[in-house]
C-alpha cells in the first residue's frame, strides 16, 4: 500500500475522531479535556503493549537503558503532539468543531515548509525533489492553499462573535478562544515536522515505524495516568473512563490511535507530501459538523473544501500513474 493511501486513511480517521471529541466535549465540564487525554492515553497504552512483540528494535536489544534513549529520541515529537492534543481537547469547549479543526490543522501547511527547509540544510531534498511530479506540486499547493484559506474563513467567523453580545453567544470566549486552536497549531507543527525528520529513511534517527507507535503510545499512556491522578486531586474522586456518557470519549480515541498507525508509515515513506495531505483531515471534519452536528457553513468554505479534496485527487492521479 502506497503513502497516498496511508495518508488517506488516516485522514479519514482522524476526522472521524475530531467530531467523536466535540461530541464527547461538555462545554459545563472544566475538565472534559483531561478525561479525553485520559481515555487517548488508554487506547494508545494499550495498542503500543500489543505491539511490543512486532518492534524488531526493542526485541534485538530490549534494555531499559536502550528503551530511554529511543524514548528521549523522540520526545520532542511526543511531548509537543501530547501538549498539542490537549489543547486542542481544551478548545473544543468553546468554538465550534468546524472553526476548531481547520485553524489547527494549518499546521500541515506550516511543517511540510519546515521539512522541506531542513531537509535543503542537510542536503538530502534532491532524494524528496526528484520524485515530485508537476501533478504532486499541484495538488500540495491545493490543499496547502486550501486549509489555510480555511483557516482564515474560520478565523474571520469567530471574530464575529464579538459583535453579538456576550449573553447571547453559544460560547462565551468568542473570538479569544482561538488562542486554543493557534497554540495547537503551533506545538502540532514541531512535533509534525520532527516526526518527519525522525521517520525519514535516509535522515532518520534509526526509529521505525512500529517503535515510533510503541514509543508515542507508551509517552501518553503515562500523561493520560497523570491526568486522571490530576482528576482525582482536584475533584475528590476517581474519573471512570467506561461510564456509558464517556462513550464517545472513547471512541474518538479509538478513532485517533487507528488514523496514528496510518500516518506514522505515510510519513515514513514521503513526509513533504503526507503532512499536508493528512492535515487535510479537517475537510472531513468539516463535513461531519455539517453533516451530523448540523453546524452551519458559508460559501467561503465550500470553496476551501473543493479546492483540498481537488489537491487530493490530483496526489492520487500521480501516485496511480507512478505505479
Amino acid at each position: 500500500m502506497s503513502w497516498f493511501f496511508f495518508a488517506l486513511i488516516c485522514l479519514l480517521g482522524w476526522g472521524f475522531a475530531d467530531l467523536f471529541y466535540k461530541k464527547g466535549t461538555d462545554e459545563e465540564d472544566r475538565y472534559s479535556h483531561l478525561k479525553i487525554a485520559v481515555w487517548v492515553g488508554l487506547v494508545m497504552g494499550v495498542c503500543a503493549f500489543a505491539l511490543f512483540p512486532l518492534s524488531e528494535t526493542l526485541k534485538e536489544d530490549f534494555s531499559l537503558a536502550s528503551f530511554a534513549k529511543m524514548s528521549l529520541k523522540y520526545s520532542p515529537a511526543s511531548l509537543c503532539y501530547i501538549i498539542s492534543m490537549v489543547i486542542g481537547y481544551a478548545g473544543l469547549r468553546y468554538l465550534e468543531l468546524s472553526i476548531v479543526s481547520p485553524v489547527q490543522n494549518a499546521s500541515g501547511a506550516l511543517s511540510a515548509v519546515c521539512m522541506f527547509i531542513y531537509f535543503l540544510l542537510v542536503g538530502k531534498i534532491t532524494s524528496f525533489t526528484e520524485e515530485f511530479g508537476i501533478l504532486d506540486i499541484i495538488g500540495s499547493v491545493l490543499i496547502v492553499l486550501g486549509v489555510i484559506a480555511l483557516a482564515v474563513v474560520e478565523r474571520r467567523l469567530s471574530e464575529k462573535e464579538n459583535e453579538i453580545p456576550k449573553e447571547e453567544r453559544r460560547y462565551r470566549m468568542g473570538a479569544l478562544a482561538l488562542i486554543f486552536p493557534l497554540l495547537y497549531c503551533i506545538f502540532d507543527t514541531v512535533g509534525t515536522a520532527a516526526d518527519g525528520i525522525i521517520l525519514d529513511e535516509e535522515t532518520g534517527l534509526g526509529i521505525g515505524e512500529i517503535d515510533v507507535i510503541i514509543l508515542y503510545g507508551i509517552t501518553f499512556f503515562i500523561a493520560g495516568i497523570v491526568c486522571w491522578i490530576y482528576l482525582r486531586a482536584k475533584t475528590g474522586s476517581f474519573y471512570n473512563p467506561f461510564k456509558k456518557s464517556e462513550r464517545n470519549k472513547g471512541i474518538a480515541a479509538c478513532c485517533e490511535e487507528f488514523g496514528q498507525v496510518f500516518y506514522v508509515y505515510a510519513m515514513a515513506a514521503k513526509p513533504i507530501l503526507a503532512a499536508p495531505m493528512v492535515a487535510s483531515y479537517c475537510i472531513v471534519s468539516v463535513i461531519l459538523s455539517r453533516l451530523i452536528i448540523k453546524e452551519k457553513l458559508k460559501a467561503s468554505q465550500y470553496a476551501c473544501i473543493i479546492s483540498v479534496i481537488i489537491g487530493i485527487v490530483l496526489l492520487g492521479i500521480s501516485e496511480g500513474l507512478a505505479e
